[in-house]
């Protein structure tokens, strides 16, 4: 063993005998380890050259150690360097061949064996450890910016901070790139981060398009397991045994033995011995029955049960909800009332938990007061009504009892530039009539949905009010453009129809020639006449508009006498000519009214008396033509009438109101409405009766219609019956407007209205909803199909029906059928000169209505 240091003669400055210590320690030479190591060998077959490297070894030792003694000048710096290099020799030959453990006393006086740390490379055991990483976590390094190290290694071991190079370094790294530099740091070492050799190999593959996986081949060699070619038997063909397909007799043996031995009660369900011994210990206790001898007795015939406490409510718990705590106020009122005044006995309080609750004071108290009510105060049975409250409300039948009546969307008649304001069905239900913000009137064909006739009136006035003299001879319209009534005869190719027509028009011109002049009360002649009849002009001649009458004010509403030749027109704005009746066949116009209380809405005629209404913003006035006398004045109650309309048998009226309310006035029965109706959230803008069929319809701004069954009866100790059978939805609000107008077909349950467009076009259409349905008992003329009403064929068309002859693209445009095929036909039959289809066609509808009746498009 080399000597110690201070066996030497003379020692150098601390710096340097550091530095010459450090090589000569016995930790680093470890020369103790390798005699022991060498000593405890016990193989005799070592070969000699072992022996001659350690015998060098030694005297290489000795020699320096003989060196050291014998001199006694401090070492030069290349005796020091030849010293270095010799022991690093030593080392390298240590670790080869010598153990990596040192043997150390501990505390007690023992051996202690420290194994020196295992460098994880490929040939050690442990592979998967890495190197020594940082362990301080998620923790920014600026914190170590004062301290040499940068954090701890998994030992708890400071990890030193590296060398930062200066620019000159920094300038040679980035001229001399070593293999796998990224020029990144590592934030948590803070050295150089670089790619591995596995990396660099990784990226080349990929950038050479390359598998990146060593050794795998993308294109395997096939292994056919099953040849291509079909085979004439298959590799197994044994058939299933049939016992698989059944249940085992010997299990199901197996299974009732032990159904049946559980129950007999020789399987029991397995107890732990605990509840067995308890149960058993149970049985052997003797019960006695206290009331076993008791023999009951029938209750008294006077016995009342005493009444049951109420339970507690959320007021009485422990953690009420805020809204029951009494605030300050309701405290202080609670403590001045009287105790015997109180409402209750207790004021809700709020406790954090439940066993912090406080016993209740009152207990006691609500107890003894119980048991006073049971004991002194008598109880008596009190019969309550029992009624049914269905019984209250009336009896109403049910909205399928009621048909026919609308239900769903059929036609949609597009054309118009705009809002359509109103709309109008002749009297014999083949055409219908519009005009809206366009100033155009349209006619249409009732059944095709085809425009047969147009005129414009105006470019610069909407057309307000579309109304059909009533009569069949005639076919003619009025037309209401601002402060104008236009009358003209559209063409649909019957000359003697349109010829009538033109005689009543110019009939009034001659009677306006020869007939006297209009004068006033005191015999005077009237300077300013209330209307002015004239010819529209040559353009609108030629298009069929035949009469013009110029009143006031703007015209709002039409409404013609059932006989034809008067009519009434309402202008709102009017003041004291705001209602005039015309006489068509006089060219004669009359101001009934010097003064109205109130602004008018729109005037009507009684349907088969001489009595003329008139409504007012709340009021309705009705008015004797015979008498000239005021009959009776009607108060709906509404704030701002819109319309109304009298039912066919004239007792009845209804009321529609821009206050939402729709209203039921018997007018034999009382000035004020039968009945108040709200089913809409915004403006109702008409109301109208079906003149044949138990119906009639408003229509509101909120785009629905409501359709309604009323029965009248003639006994008077009977009500009408007013039933609600459909609401038809789908119309766009535009603006706060929906549906403006409504017409009823005169024999067919149709309804036409004016509204806004459907769809999300810019002009608006007029939407109708003509679909009908019927119980199968009701016999209704169905005439058979027509090739007229191509446009509806695409329908049928869904359905399997009417292959041949289908309508052109061009027609299909104009108009949409949605119904059944029963309404089909119905729809149909309206159209006058329609000819008959094939008995090929009839056949086949007839075919598909009786194998399913009522089939209708989803």
């Amino acid at each position: 063993m080399a000597p110690t240091k201070p066996s030497l003669k003379r020692k150098a400055s601390v710096v340097e005998a550091n530095h010459a210590d450090h090589p000569q320690s016995d930790d680093e030479f470890g020369d103790g380890l390798l005699e022991g190591v060498l000593e405890d060998e016990s193989d005799d077959e070592e070969s000699e050259v072992e022996d001659d490297d350690n015998d060098i070894e030694g005297d290489t030792l000795d020699a320096d150690d003989d060196d050291e003694l014998d001199s006694d000048d401090i070492p030069t710096d290349d005796e020091e360097l030849g010293k270095k290099q010799l022991t690093n020799g030593a080392e390298s030959d240590e670790e080869d061949v010598g153990p990596h453990y040192k043997i150390e006393t501990d505390a007690n006086g023992g051996t202690r064996y420290v194994y020196d740390e295992v460098d994880p490379v490929y040939d050690s055991d442990d592979t998967d450890a890495q190197e020594p990483v940082n362990t301080i976590g998620n923790i920014p390094l600026s914190f170590y910016d004062s301290y040499p190290h940068i954090g701890y290694d998994i030992n708890g071991k400071k990890i030193m901070r590296p060398a930062t190079g200066e620019a000159l370094d920094a300038l040679l790294d980035s001229i001399e790139v070593p293999k796998g530099w990224t020029g990144l740091t590592d934030p948590a070492t803070g050295k150089p981060l670089n790619l591995s050799q596995d990396e660099l190999e990784l990226l080349r593959r990929v950038q050479m398009n390359e598998v990146p996986e060593e050794g795998y081949d993308p294109y395997p060699d096939t292994v056919e397991w099953f040849t291509s070619f079909e085979e004439t038997m298959p590799l197994s063909a044994a058939p299933e045994p049939k016992r698989r397909f059944l249940p085992s007799k010997h299990e199901a043996k197996r299974i009732m033995k032990l159904v049946k031995a559980i129950r007999e009660g020789r399987i029991l369900p397995y107890k732990p011995p605990e509840e067995r011994q308890r149960e058993e210990e149970e049985e052997e206790e003797i019960h006695y029955d206290l009331w076993a001898d008791e023999t009951p007795r029938p209750p008294n015939v006077m016995h009342i049960p005493a009444p049951k406490l109420a339970p507690p409510g959320y007021d009485l718990s422990y953690n009420p909800p805020p809204e029951y705590l009494p605030t300050e106020d309701e405290k202080k009122a609670w403590e001045e009332t009287e105790p015997e005044e109180r409402e209750k006995e207790y004021l809700p309080q709020k406790y954090d938990s439940l066993r912090k609750t406080p016993a209740y004071d009152q207990f006691v108290k609500e107890r003894f007061e119980r048991c006073l009510d049971l004991y002194l105060a008598p109880r008596i049975r009190k019969n309550k009504l029992n009624i049914d409250p269905a019984s209250l409300l009336p009896k109403l039948p049910r909205p399928e009892e009621l048909r026919p009546f609308p239900t769903i969307a059929s036609i949609e008649y597009a054309g118009h530039e705009g809002r359509v304001r109103s709309v109008a069905i002749d009297p014999s239900g083949q055409w219908l009539a519009s005009g809206g913000d366009d100033g155009t009137v349209r006619v249409w064909g009732l059944a095709d949905g085809k425009q047969q006739w147009k005129v414009k009136l105006s470019s610069e006035d909407p057309v307000d009010v579309v109304r059909w003299r009533p009569g069949q001879e005639t076919s003619i319209i009025s037309a209401a453009v601002a402060e104008d009534i236009f009358f003209m005869i559209p063409s649909f190719g019957n000359p003697e129809l349109e010829q009538t027509s033109r005689d009543i028009l110019d009939a009034g011109f001659g009677y306006a020639t020869n007939g006297k002049q209009l004068t006033t009360a005191n015999g005077a002649a009237r300077k300013d006449p209330p209307a002015k009849w004239t010819r529209p002009g040559a353009r609108l001649e030629d298009e069929g508009v035949l009469l013009k009458a110029t009143v006031r004010s703007p015209i709002k509403s039409i409404n013609w006498h059932r006989r034809g030749d008067f009519f009434c027109t309402v202008s709102p704005s009017g003041q004291r000519s705001s209602v005039a009746i015309h006489t068509l066949s006089k060219h004669l116009t009359q101001i009934p009214f010097r003064k109205l209380p109130g602004l008018a809405q729109t005037a009507s005629f009684h349907p088969s008396r001489p009595l003329f209404f008139v409504a007012t913003q709340r009021s309705i006035r009705c008015y004797d033509l015979q008498k000239q006398e005021l009959v009776k004045t009607l108060q709906p109650g509404a704030r701002w009438i819109s319309s109304f309309d009298v039912h066919p048998g004239g007792d009845n009226l209804v009321v529609g109101s821009y206050d939402r309310r729709l209203l039921w006035h018997d007018l034999e029965m009382s000035n004020r409405p039968y009945k108040t109706m709200r089913f809409h959230p915004q403006a109702i803008r008409a109301v109208k009766f079906h003149r044949t069929h138990p119906l009639f319809a408003d229509c509101s701004d909120d785009g629905t219609l409501q359709i309604f069954h009323s029965k009248v009866v003639s006994d008077l100790m009977e009500g009408p019956t007013i039933v609600p059978v459909k609401m038809l939805k789908g119309h766009k609000v535009v603006n706060r407007l929906g549906v403006t107008d409504i017409d009823w077909h005169p024999q067919h349950p149709w309804c036409r209205v004016a509204s806004i467009a459907k769809k999300t076009k810019n002009t608006d259409i007029l939407v109708v909803c003509n679909t009908i349905q019927r119980n199968d008992d009701v016999s209704v003329a169905q005439p058979p199909l027509t090739t007229e009403v191509a446009a509806f064929s695409h329908v049928v068309e869904f359905y399997g029906l009417y292959k041949e002859g289908m309508p052109s693209q061009a027609s299909k445009d104009h108009a949409r059928f949605y119904g059944s095929q029963k309404d089909h036909a119905l729809l149909k039959g309206t159209s006058n000169g329609m000819n008959q289809a094939g008995t090929n066609r009839d056949a086949k509808e007839t075919d598909y209505r009786a194998s399913k009746p009522d089939a209708r498009m989803p």
